[in-house]
């Protein structure tokens, strides 16, 4: 029997819907900003192995090299993305969402579970409650990313005003590589999250939206009670 059963509130949707077109433009807006001094890359004895990004990436997704638009969208959406994950972690704390979403210490060895059964070499499904151990790691991380983008671009935009958060940082020039390195992780999340979306299937992509998920229940079997004629 199929039943209809609440899964996300609406805060909590809202909030993440209203975070992935943000985080979109801050991705956009920042690469916009990297583009007028793209100096990172991986070198080994002096060979360049990595260039964060050839010519050829920005010529193929057409990015203009224009550091004052890109700056003007970065500090504007900055303000949303600042505001919008402060008031999820408020609903989270004040709901008591946040003991569904935090790890616990069995989570890493159950996240391992997952993975392996993600990719079918396990059979047996982990443990299933709201969110499973990867979702858990996977949300917490993203709450420690988003911390560490504010601070370290406030350390970027404001190092005199806020030249704690800079030295908290370790200096200008690594802050601008610890939010660098933030930027990749959250391509990595978004690539990984999507799959796993598509991996989940339509109904757990439709609780997302709608807040409610259909799943099916087995119905009790009621056990007969025999007449006094048969008891006689």
């Amino acid at each position: 029997m199929k039943v209809i059963k609440e899964k996300h509130p609406l805060i909590m949707r809202w909030t993440h819907w209203v975070n992935f077109p943000v985080l979109t433009i801050m991705i956009w807006s920042g690469m916009l900003i990297y583009w007028a001094n793209d100096e990172y890359s991986v070198t080994l004895f002096g060979h360049t192995l990595i260039k964060f990004f050839p010519d050829w990436y920005y010529d193929l997704l057409h990015i203009p090299s224009r550091l004052a638009e890109g700056m003007a969208f970065h500090f504007l959406f900055m303000w949303f993305f600042t505001l919008n994950g402060i008031f999820y972690t408020l609903y989270t704390i004040i709901s008591g969402q946040w003991r569904q979403l935090l790890p616990n210490r069995h989570s890493f060895k159950e996240a391992w579970l997952v993975v392996l059964h993600d990719l079918h070499i396990r059979k047996m499904a982990p443990p299933q409650d709201k969110y499973n151990a990867a979702q858990r790691i996977a949300y917490t991380s993203i709450f420690v990313m988003g911390t560490g983008s504010v601070i370290t671009g406030l350390a970027i935009y404001k190092p005199v005003q806020f030249y704690y958060l800079t030295w908290l940082c370790g200096g200008y020039h690594l802050a601008r590589i610890w939010h660098f390195a933030l930027t990749i992780g959250y391509v990595l999340f978004f690539v990984i999250h999507i799959v796993q979306v598509i991996l989940a299937g339509w109904n757990n992509f439709r609780s997302v939206i709608s807040g409610f998920e259909v799943i099916e229940e087995q119905p009790i079997p009621v056990k007969e009670t025999p007449n006094k004629d048969e008891k006689a």
